[in-house]
């Protein structure tokens, strides 16, 4: 099971998002197509989540939503699959729209990409990873957020 705290770019939530990013074993950065400002807003999300993280890399997927709109659409694919090249994550287009189109496939990457970190994460904290294990029940949790 994986807890997501959605924090939709709210304002109201930037007092806390740092502290839920310390937490977080993987982000989805979403943004709307039919938004131009929060596309703007990628680099600072994932600047912000390695700032926390205090890592050069960690597990985030770019999820472009509201393809479905393609009349009001403001970002266009190949801008979003660069803005992913730069960051060197995932991209992945979506619509919450019934049916929806690619969302489950948004959360399966990001549990993906977490997973492939997961053994370089073991290895540079094995004593805190040794402490947990002792107490561990078997299973792995991971936290997840969606900026």
């Amino acid at each position: 099971m994986y807890p997501v705290l959605d924090t939709a770019g709210q304002e109201e939530f930037s007092a806390m998002r740092e502290q839920y990013m310390r937490t977080g074993d993987g982000f989805l950065i979403v943004f709307s197509v039919t938004d131009k400002a929060s596309f703007e807003h990628v680099d600072r999300f994932h600047q912000l989540i390695l700032r926390v993280k205090d890592r050069e890399a960690f597990p985030m997927v770019l999820v472009a939503n509201k393809v479905d709109l393609v009349h009001l659409r403001k970002v266009t694919t190949d801008q979003g699959q660069e803005m992913a090249a730069k960051h060197n994550i995932t991209y992945i287009e979506t619509s919450a729209k019934d049916p929806p189109m690619n969302v489950d496939k948004a959360f399966h990457e990001l549990v993906r990409v977490i997973r492939q970190q997961v053994p370089e994460r073991n290895q540079k904290k094995k004593k805190k990873m040794k402490w947990r294990a002792e107490r561990s029940t078997g299973s792995h949790r991971f936290h997840c957020s969606i900026l």
